[in-house]
């Protein structure tokens, strides 16, 4: 039997060097808004053969010191495809920048043909408002769930459960949003989806563990709480892992797929759900069980 309660520095360790390096992603990388948040210019080119999305979002980026989303389209009937790229910022592209543009690209792609089809300027405003209501949506997400916990769960201190619920969850949303800074992946409309779907999957983990909890409770009424959670979380562990691992699978073969025919919007979306998956199973059975032992042993010292 995993003795959760008694490694729980260990665990606590591990997140905290996760959170340090999620930081230094910051400062190092930036955080950066997609054209969609952000406003920006659209510009679209015409090719042939193959290119490489990630050097052309890197020369371009190199090139107007922009953060550049590169993606290629292709009509089914014709064939012909098409580059396109993101550039955000806080105005569109001026004449001089995007004869800069396509000059530097013409020069380091010569053999694909590149013929400038067409620019188009994005405006911030819309994106903006879906960013702020993407994040009420997340804070509002998050009272419900500690309602809803406090009042299922009052057999077993539903307050300090849903409390405890919710750290959780924040130190998952923070693991996701570090992963997009860490792989630097702007922030787009996939980190609310991501976030949304990762509170959903780890509520729904840390709960299994609580109604474990209060089943077991008559049972260790006279015994340490320790004991309670730790055996609690050791017969729910193999559900938890099962379930993780399957999920993780699932979104790994998406991935996979869409790295293999070049799918950003896939990959940008695939990749911190995996880790925010693999974060949810972690919190659920190594922060939430310790931390709800730790509140109850300070309310019995308090009551004593």
């Amino acid at each position: 039997m995993i003795k959760f309660y008694e490694k729980r520095k260990i665990f606590f360790a591990i997140s905290i060097a996760i959170m340090i390096v999620g930081l230094v992603s910051i400062f190092v990388n930036g955080i950066n808004l997609s054209i969609q948040f952000k406003g920006g210019a659209i510009i679209k080119y015409s090719f042939t053969g193959d290119l490489d999305i990630a050097q052309v979002a890197d020369t371009a980026t190199k090139a107007l010191n922009r953060n550049t989303e590169v993606q290629i389209t292709e009509d089914l009937a014709t064939k012909s495809k098409k580059l396109v790229l993101n550039l955000s910022g806080n105005s569109g592209l001026e004449a001089g920048e995007q004869d800069k543009l396509d000059g530097v690209l013409k020069s380091e792609y010569p053999d694909a043909n590149l013929e400038f089809s067409e620019s188009n300027v994005v405006q911030p405003f819309i994106g903006r408002r879906f960013l702020q209501n993407g994040m009420i949506a997340i804070a509002l997400a998050s009272i419900f769930i500690i309602l809803y916990v406090w009042v299922r769960f009052k057999r077993i201190s539903g307050l300090s459960a849903g409390v405890i619920a919710l750290i959780a969850l924040v130190h998952d949303v923070l693991v996701v949003f570090f992963t997009f800074t860490f792989f630097k992946i702007p922030i787009n409309d996939s980190f609310i989806a991501v976030t949304l779907t990762i509170i959903g999957y780890s509520i729904n983990d840390t709960i299994v563990v609580y109604d474990r909890i209060r089943e077991n409770k008559p049972m260790f009424n006279k015994k340490p709480v320790e004991e309670l959670v730790n055996s609690s979380l050791n017969q729910s562990l193999r559900r938890t892992i099962n379930t993780s691992i399957t999920t993780v699978v699932s979104v790994l073969i998406v991935y996979v797929f869409a790295y293999m025919y070049n799918i950003e919007s896939i990959k940008t979306f695939a990749l911190p759900m995996m880790i925010g998956l693999l974060s949810g199973c972690y919190s659920t059975n190594c922060l939430a069980g310790p931390l709800w032992v730790m509140w109850q042993k300070k309310k019995l010292l308090r009551t004593a």
